[in-house]
């Protein structure tokens, strides 16, 4: 107890301590409680965070940064048109499509379930068939609520994006060109004495920024590369199923398991149980591999090396406290959280240690 009362008063006693105390337990506060309404502006600095290193590429070359500024942000632009007006309406046919499809497909599972007592009878009886069959009823029921609900919340859902659409591209441009100004002026709000918390900073800034850059660009080789091998083997709705493996690795290990299910499921529903089936399963599962094992380690050469137990843990606390905005932080936050005990001050030891 004298040891954690000695250690308290140290860590009090340092206004560096207090302060990162403060900042932090502030900042979280904020985004707890005002993280929806400042959703338009983390996504601009999400964006401007990827942007900005292509604004580095070009002012490495010898343009001014205003010259490199505009051409970043009129490519963002035109790449974000292109996508609303190319990409989006055939994602939103194939939605439309794969929905209609699953009646159908519920059905067949049906059949296949009720045929597992007659060819492993060992393995399952007739009643445990038909509590799974009616457990899983149950649970649709449950979503198909849950889709009504989402479906009455649509004109005010359409109206809110609509406005992002507005303000995100505003938010973007400013954040990127005036990144200095920005920093400078909320640098004038922070103590003197903050060689901590601008250790942190710099070693966090380092890792988000990679962090950022690289999820965007693993999003769209991988979506690329899925695309390009669902379509040459002929499945339906591949542009559908391969945007959402892109989206996936936004959550390390648990999207591409997750994903795989919906992958595979209507890979059987198109072609059964066959050689297309296999091999389809096949070339996603080395697609996996080459992301997991090959085009991470190439994108996030700069990242933190945390443990997978951790990346895990990271996943669910924050995905827990702060929806899809904690899922694709986690990492970042994780690294925050291991950068802040590397720079914490070394505790006072106990006499006679």
């Amino acid at each position: 107890m004298n040891y954690f009362v000695d250690w308290l008063k140290v860590q009090l006693s340092n206004p560096q301590i207090v302060f990162l105390t403060l900042f932090l337990l502030a900042t979280a506060l904020i985004i707890s409680y005002a993280g929806t309404i400042l959703a338009p502006v983390i996504a601009g600095i999400v964006i401007a965070y990827v942007l900005e290193g292509l604004v580095g590429r070009f002012t490495d070359l010898g343009l001014p940064r205003p010259v490199a500024v505009g051409f970043v942000y009129i490519g963002f632009i035109v790449f974000v048109i292109g996508t609303l007006l190319v990409v989006f309406p055939v994602l939103y046919s194939q939605l439309t499509q794969m929905v209609q499809q699953i009646p159908a497909l519920l059905y067949r599972g049906q059949l296949e379930l009720v045929q597992l007592p007659e060819h492993y009878p060992e393995l399952f009886s007739v009643e445990q068939v038909r509590e799974l069959i009616t457990a899983i009823r149950t649970q649709l029921t449950d979503y198909g609520q849950q889709l009504v609900s989402i479906s009455l919340s649509g004109a005010a859902s359409i109206i809110t994006w609509m406005i992002y659409l507005i303000l995100l591209p505003i938010l973007i441009f400013f954040f990127v060109k005036d990144k200095k100004k920005i920093l400078n002026y909320l640098i004038r709000f922070l103590p003197k004495d903050r060689e901590l918390t601008a250790q942190i900073w710099n070693n966090v800034d380092i890792q988000v920024a990679n962090y950022v850059r690289g999820k965007f660009w693993e999003i769209l080789i991988v979506w690329g590369v899925t695309l390009i091998a669902f379509s040459f083997l002929g499945l339906n709705y591949a542009m559908l199923l391969s945007f959402l493996v892109g989206i996936s690795v936004l959550i390390p290990y648990i999207g591409a398991a997750v994903i795989t299910i919906p992958v595979v499921l209507f890979a059987w529903a198109q072609w059964g149980w066959s050689s297309e089936l296999i091999i389809l399963t096949v070339t996603y599962l080395v697609i996996q591999a080459l992301d997991g094992n090959l085009l991470v380690p190439l994108l996030f050469s700069e990242a933190v090396n945390l443990h997978p137990v951790a990346i895990i843990v990271a996943v669910l606390l924050f995905g827990g406290l702060w929806g899809l905005w904690g899922v694709f932080f986690a990492i970042p936050l994780a690294t925050l959280v291991n950068a802040i005990i590397v720079a914490w001050p070394t505790p006072p030891q106990p006499e006679g240690s």
